[in-house]
This record gives structure tokens, C-alpha cells and sequence, in this order.
């Protein structure tokens, strides 16, 4: 491989990233403004208990509903419209949702003046944002693993999960800088807005540097558009190898209209449980929630967006250091590995708020659990949604996947704020029986990639669609 194609794949892989990106931006934007949020909108409704905060993990967990949407929708219009006109349109949707979750109030109303009323608004804008971040979450890697070689494919689709966690910490930056603009009345009237708008500028990034990629060649096979594939294949490998791929794909798409388990149970089973313990370990609680679970550890707000972005440092860190063993070691390994480090790290934190020891032992739990996840079910998850449904059932399984991976977030991100907010729970555990929770869930997705899950390393996409039959039979 020339250093043209070296460059060539690297830039339309970055290209891609910034979807992951704008995924981990728009996710993790609603961590700073959650007390301004509570304050504005929460608050001056003067509610129990209970429905304060399902109304209050409602608001933050909103977006999801969206992400479910996406999720559900991303694989058919990449399929019918191409991998590019779907992350275009999730483009045009962060955007959206960037100006409209600043100001809810534009053209229903006075911005600031309409206080709670402007709730039902502020979660439109962000469901709409969420369908950006689900359809993103699928055609971003989808896009990457179809135009990457077998044997970087891992790598490059790593580089997914890095622009998620690196939109996160981004975020978490332009968070903190903005909430150092002014004390905590200036936070609930104005600084929050700016949080949300900053989302406009990446997002018009994504938009304008889409204009300028290529669709995929598997896409451009499936449109009987070979001679534009095979073209693309050559300026990302070689002639030989470009002969060599259209073939393979060809032969996976001869039949184009199968069953979603016509390739077996297991491939669907393992798709979904991948996706539905990446959540139920806790991460996003985790990530949503941060400088809430740092306050209760005692710290100010300052304090606990400085200690957020800590985490989100000790994220990017071990999420390059999945990036460099993903293809030497493989997946199954580090997702065992993951998993092993995040229930050990999950269930000594939940023990150290029931025993109310806080201090510098919680916060390095919770960065050996970020550290856990960054080098295994962050990037490998994604890795391997986009690398083990045959193509033919691709668009459907692997939407159906990341539609269940966020509902699966949606119930963890909003279970978190009842739980912890739970004055029976806090009684016993002192806000400690989620992290209970998470610590046996990792437990079981150990358990579960150790008997279930093949491994997939160095194969190629057509490759791994016989290899389903060879460990069905095992």
C-alpha cells in the first residue's frame, strides 16, 4: 500500500470520526447544564420527590429517544440513500438540535421568560439531536469498516470510539470554560445556553467535509455502481486487490433480500447482548452523570467538572491504547479483560459510598473503570457491529442492534437519576447501590463474550460470515 493510499484511507476515516464525535459532544453536552437545567425547567414546579427526578432523568436522558429512532433508521436509509447521505443528514440534525436546545424558546416565545413551558421544546431539539447520534453511531463505523482493509479494519474503526470519548472531553472543556465565565446564577440564566450552542460549530464541520468523500464500495456494489467501487478500491489499495474485493462482495450480495436469521440465532443474540451490555455495565451513567457523582463525593461544582474532565482524559488515554491491540491481541480478549477490570472497579466504588469513605480512592475507581471500558467494550463493540452481520442482513441487523444498545441507555441513564436520588436507597447504600449494579453486570458480559462471542481478528467481512456457521456448530 502507497503512502497516497495510506493517506487517502486515513482521511476519509477521520472524516467519518467526526460523527463519533458529535456523538460523544451531544451526549455528554448535558452533563454541565444538569443543575441548570433542574433550576430552569425542574425546580419551579415544586414536585414529590419521585417525579422530580423521573421528570429531571427524563430531560437528561431525552435525546435517547431519539438515538433509538436513529438507530432504527440509519441502517435502511444507508442502504437505500448511501452511507454519506445519512451522516449528512445526522449532520444537519446536530445542528438543529445545537441552536434549538439553546434557546427552546425561539418562535413560541420569549427566550428566558417562559420558564417551565419551555421544557416540551428543549426535549424536542434534543430528541432530534439523538437521531443525529443514533444514525451516526451506525453509519460512521458502518462507513469506516466497508472502505478500511481487513487487517486495519480494527484499528480504523477504533478510531470511532476515540472521537466519541475525544467529543466528550472536548465538551467537558468548553463545559468548564464556560461555567468559569460566571458564578452559579449566571450558569442557570445564561451559561447553559452556550453549552448547547457550541455544538454548531463541529457540526457544521461534519456537514461541509461530507460534501467531499466518496460513498462506500460495498454501498456502490449494492447499487450495481461497480466500476465507481472498483475505482475507489484502487486509490484505497491496488488494482489487484480492488478485482479481488468487488468479487467478494459481489458473491456476499447475490442474494440481497435475506431473513434477518437466516445466517442463525447466534449472530443476532451476539449483536444485541454486545450492544446491551456495553450499557448495562454503567458507562453512560457514568459519563451523563459525572459531576453529579463527584458531588455527592462532597466536591463544588468547579471542582467537579475539573474532576469530570479527568475522566474524560483517563477515557481518551486507554481508548488509543484498545486502537494499538485491538488487531494484535483481538477482541474477545480485551472485552473479557474489560469487563473483568470494570465489575472490580464498579463494586469497590459502590462499597466505598455505602462505607462513606470518599476521596482520592473514589475517583480512582472510577478512572480504572473508565480505563476498563476505553480499552475494551467502548472501541470493540463498535468494531464488531460493523464487522460481524453478513451483508446482506447488514443494514437490518446492525440497526436493530444499535437500536436496542440505546434503549438499553436509556434505561440505565434514567434508572441512575431515580436510584441515586432514592432517599430509602441512599439510607442504606448512600448513593452507592448503582454502582452495585454495574459491577455484577460486568460480571455477566465477561461471562457471556467467554462463551459466546468468536473471535473475528484479520478476517474479512465476507470471511466472518462463514465463520458464524463454523461456531454455531461448536
Amino acid at each position: 500500500m502507497t503512502t497516497q493510499n495510506r493517506t487517502l484511507i486515513m482521511t476519509l476515516t477521520l472524516i467519518a470520526t467526526l460523527g463519533g464525535l458529535l456523538f460523544g459532544y451531544d451526549t455528554a453536552v448535558i452533563s454541565g447544564a444538569i443543575s441548570s437545567l433542574d433550576a430552569n425547567f425542574i425546580a419551579p414546579r415544586n414536585l414529590d420527590e419521585l417525579a422530580r427526578n423521573s421528570l429531571s432523568a427524563f430531560t437528561i436522558s431525552s435525546a435517547l429517544w431519539g438515538c433509538v429512532i436513529g438507530g432504527l433508521i440509519a441502517g435502511r436509509i444507508g442502504d437505500m440513500f448511501g452511507r454519506r447521505f445519512g451522516l449528512m443528514l445526522a449532520g444537519a440534525l446536530f445542528l438543529i438540535c445545537s441552536i434549538g436546545s439553546a434557546w427552546p424558546e425561539l418562535g413560541i416565545g420569549t427566550v428566558g421568560g417562559m420558564g417551565p413551558r419551555a421544557l416540551t421544546a428543549f426535549n424536542v431539539y434534543r430528541i432530534l439531536g439523538g437521531i443525529g447520534v443514533g444514525m451516526a453511531s451506525l453509519l460512521s463505523p458502518l462507513y469506516i469498516a466497508e472502505i478500511a482493509p481487513p487487517k486495519q479494519r480494527g484499528n480504523l474503526v477504533a478510531y470511532q470510539q476515540l472521537a466519541i470519548v475525544g467529543g466528550m472531553v472536548l465538551v467537558y472543556f468548553v463545559n468548564y470554560a464556560i461555567a468559569r465565565q460566571g458564578d452559579d446564577s449566571w450558569l442557570h440564566a445564561t451559561g447553559w445556553r452556550w453549552m448547547f450552542a457550541s455544538e454548531a460549530i463541529p457540526s457544521l464541520l461534519f456537514v461541509s467535509l461530507l460534501m467531499f468523500v466518496p460513498d462506500s464500495p460495498r454501498w456502490l456494489v449494492m447499487k450495481n455502481r461497480t466500476a465507481e467501487a472498483e475505482q475507489l478500491l484502487t486509490r484505497l489499495g491496488d488494482a489487484a486487490e480492488a478485482k479481488s474485493v468487488i468479487a467478494e462482495i459481489t458473491a456476499s450480495l447475490v442474494v440481497k433480500k435475506e431473513k434477518l436469521f437466516h445466517f442463525g440465532v447466534l449472530i443476532i443474540v451476539v449483536g444485541l447482548m454486545l450492544s446491551i451490555f456495553q450499557q448495562l455495565v454503567g458507562i453512560n451513567a457514568v459519563l451523563y452523570y459525572a459531576p453529579l457523582m463527584f458531588k455527592n463525593m462532597g466536591a463544588s461544582t468547579d471542582s467537579a467538572l475539573l474532576q469530570t474532565l479527568i475522566v474524560g482524559v483517563a477515557n481518551v488515554a486507554f481508548t488509543i491504547v484498545a486502537m494499538l491491540t485491538v488487531d494484535r491481541w483481538g477482541r474477545k480478549p480485551l472485552l473479557i479483560l474489560g469487563a473483568i477490570i470494570m465489575a472490580v472497579s464498579m463494586l469497590a466504588l459502590g462499597a466505598l459510598f455505602h462505607s462513606h469513605n470518599m476521596g482520592m480512592a473514589s475517583l480512582l475507581m472510577v478512572i480504572v473503570y473508565i480505563a476498563g471500558f476505553a480499552l475494551s467494550w467502548g472501541p470493540i463493540v463498535w468494531v464488531m457491529l460493523a464487522e460481524i452481520f453478513p451483508n446482506s442482513i447488514k443494514g437490518v441487523a446492525m440497526g436493530l442492534a444499535v437500536a436496542v444498545q440505546w434503549l438499553a441507555n436509556l434505561a440505565v441513564s434514567w434508572s441512575f437519576k431515580v436510584l441515586d436520588g432514592n432517599s430509602a436507597l441512599n439510607a442504606t447504600f448512600n448513593h452507592g447501590f448503582a454502582y452495585y449494579v454495574y459491577g455484577v453486570m460486568s460480571v455477566l458480559a465477561a461471562l457471556f463474550v467467554w462463551r459466546y462471542v468468536p473471535e473475528t481478528k484479520g478476517r474479512s467481512l465476507e470471511q466472518i460470515q462463514h465463520l458464524w456457521a463454523e461456531h454455531g456448530n461448536r
